[in-house]
């Protein structure tokens, strides 16, 4: 589906929403759920990335696990490395990355009525960084922030 023909779709499916009078659609809920984590299909909507895709020894997991009371987690994890492979094609001598981000689906996903993004994270006392997009148009990431999580404990962060 085109770009164009997603956008016209999106406002027509906000019109009718004001049109049917539905209080929840005008009113939406005080906290929204982006991603959860609640089930192994939640893999599927990410991908993970490191350096060795430039011959780099560097890679990255995300596993969901469940704890004794039955609360689940996305779990991101990984090895960093400076090192690179020896007869790599790409002329790096040190490198060390990984990542994860959503993958792309149809639509958008609608937070006009909110003015922040959090996220819960249990840290490793390392600083990561969080970018995202406000638009798929939009060829660069347009937010960003620090996140920093403290070693062993959960922590709600809006990336300020």
């Amino acid at each position: 589906m085109s770009r164009l023909r997603r956008l016209i779709q999106a406002s027509v499916d906000a019109t009718k929403k004001v049109i049917s009078g539905n209080l929840d659609d005008l009113m939406p809920p005080p906290e929204r759920p982006i991603f959860s984590f609640n089930s192994k299909q939640e893999l599927s909507k990410w991908h993970l990335y490191s350096d060795s895709e430039f011959g780099g020894l560097s890679s990255a997991s995300l596993q969901i696990t469940e704890s004794e009371n039955g609360a689940t987690s996305g779990i991101f994890s990984g090895n960093l490395s400076l090192d690179v492979s020896e007869g790599s094609k790409w002329n790096i001598t040190r490198s060390g990355f990984c990542g994860m981000r959503s993958k792309k689906f149809d639509g958008f996903i609608d937070l006009d009525s909110y003015d922040t993004i959090a996220m819960k994270l249990k840290g490793d006392g390392r600083c990561y960084i969080s970018t995202g997009w406000s638009c798929e148009y939009c060829d660069r990431d347009d937010f960003g922030a620090d996140l920093h999580g403290e070693l062993g404990q959960f922590t709600w962060t809006d990336g300020r």
